[in-house]
């Protein structure tokens, strides 16, 4: 068996924890990512020659990153990177291609990099291998509540095993949800299995147009395509797709009341640390903050260096539309945290105004940043930590701790770390101009321009 890892969502609805170049598959969860555990089970499936990862551009190097500090290497090829979104259809396909032309026919997974599973489910996706042979399979959840987050499936004639599906719902109000749980509809899980046979002939049937796209591997057109997802694109039209109903734990963590209802509450239904008096069923994540919640139930409150989300439980599906409304203001706090990951390691902001900005640069070892320049921001390194290779105008320094280096605008510059330590540097810019886009790439070992 094959497997296909969807790792390309940005999880708005986590917003301020998950941003759009740290989304919320990537964020460490009791000391492993939700990508991190995806991949790891999709090993028990298959062996990390059989494991394709599809990602956007911006998250490469992050993927990459973490396979790797799980124990485990992926090549390029079998790390695919959309040069934007265009939903599930377009990158399940492009994923199905690559392994049809490496494997020829194969059975495949697939799975959601940001959902939490039960060990159980293993052994349940191995039994379910026959029927994917002329069928699309997907697995459903038996409703424990009505959700409004979720979208539905409503299993129709019995199968061995499964049910074949009648109809896709799309995610409904609270009235039609309750009415879906009690006429036994199933929530969507988003995993599938099929065949790559059976999937390309029904391909070619609903979406021929889709089917040939990526018939030499090319992604040139990519932008080109339909943002369209696989159950509205080729399910929803299909008549050989069948249901599995999955008996295992499950939760998209879509939502803060998501992740309320998978952690472990104190005796008043808290989560999180702080001092609560008279308040109940409370969410509460603020590192490095002492909290006093007091006469308050039902709260999410989630604090981080740049920002402050406080609603109510109820309504933490809303946190998407909080964030639409950021980014019709163009504001960059949706896309990044103050610490933003980049392939040589990362950055943290400490503190900016218009004129200057104070970053903690931390470079991995062996690892260096592009040769670039600046036109209008000038800047000044001091090493804290390790050994810098400072590469200015061509001529090549090497600082050690305590020791500090000026980069005019206007000069060409690089940084790397050449010891087996982190490097870390405290870099002031100043300027007119601080933005990211002010920046003018030479030469970068990541391919970047």
């Amino acid at each position: 068996m094959k497997s296909i890892i969807l790792a390309g969502g940005i999880g708005s609805r986590l917003w301020p924890l998950s941003r759009e170049y740290y989304p919320k598959q990537f964020i460490p969860l009791n000391g492993h990512s939700l990508f991190q555990k995806t991949y790891e089970r999709a090993t028990r499936l298959s062996d990390p020659a059989e494991i394709f990862v599809v990602t956007n551009e911006i998250h490469r190097y992050l993927a990459r990153n973490q396979i790797e500090e799980i124990g485990y290497a992926i090549s390029d090829d079998h790390l695919l990177a959309e040069p934007e979104g265009k939903n599930t259809l377009p990158a399940i396909t492009w994923a199905m291609q690559r392994i049809r032309t490496i494997f020829s026919s194969a059975t495949v997974i697939v799975f959601p990099s940001d959902h939490i599973l039960g060990d159980s489910a293993i052994d349940q996706f191995r039994a379910a291998e026959p029927l994917s042979g002329k069928n699309l399979v997907t697995f459903g959840i038996k409703p424990d509540s009505p959700q409004t987050g979720y979208g539905y499936i409503k299993p129709g004639k019995p199968l061995f095993p499964g049910f074949r599906v009648d109809e896709f719902k799309e995610k409904p109000d609270e009235k039609k949800a309750m009415e879906y749980v009690q006429n036994g509809y199933l929530w969507n899980s988003g995993i599938f299995l099929f065949s790559t046979d059976c999937f390309f002939s029904e391909l070619e049937k609903y979406r021929p147009e889709l089917s040939g796209a990526f018939a030499e591997g090319s992604v040139a057109n990519y932008r080109n395509l339909e943002s369209i997802s696989i159950d509205y694109g080729l399910l929803e039209h299909s008549k050989k797709v069948a249901v599995i109903i999955l008996e295992t734990e499950w939760s998209d963590l879509g939502t803060f009341k998501a992740l309320y209802d998978i952690k472990q509450h104190d005796s008043e239904g808290n989560i999180g640390k702080a001092e609560y008096f008279s308040a109940e069923n409370n969410f509460v994540h603020a590192p490095g903050k002492h909290v006093g919640l007091i006469g308050v139930h039902d709260l999410i409150v989630v604090d981080t260096s740049d920002a402050l989300l406080v609603c109510d439980r109820r309504h933490s599906e809303k946190v998407k539309q909080l964030v639409s409304r950021y980014n019709e203001r163009k504001d960059p706090v949706t896309k990044f945290h103050r610490q933003v990951h980049r392939p040589w390691g990362s950055y943290t902001i400490l503190e900016e105004t218009e004129i200057y900005k104070i970053k903690r640069v931390s470079v991995k070892p062996g690892q260096k940043l592009s040769l670039q320049l600046h036109h209008h921001r000038s800047e000044h390194w001091v090493v804290v930590r390790g050994t810098a290779e400072v590469d200015l105008e061509g001529e090549i320094k090497l600082l050690r701790q305590g020791e500090s280096t000026f980069v005019r605008s206007g000069m060409r510059h690089r940084l790397k770390n050449p010891g087996i330590i982190p490097l870390e540097v405290i870099e002031v810019q100043l300027g007119e101009y601080l933005e990211e886009d002010d920046i003018i790439r030479f030469d970068d070992d990541y391919g970047r321009k």
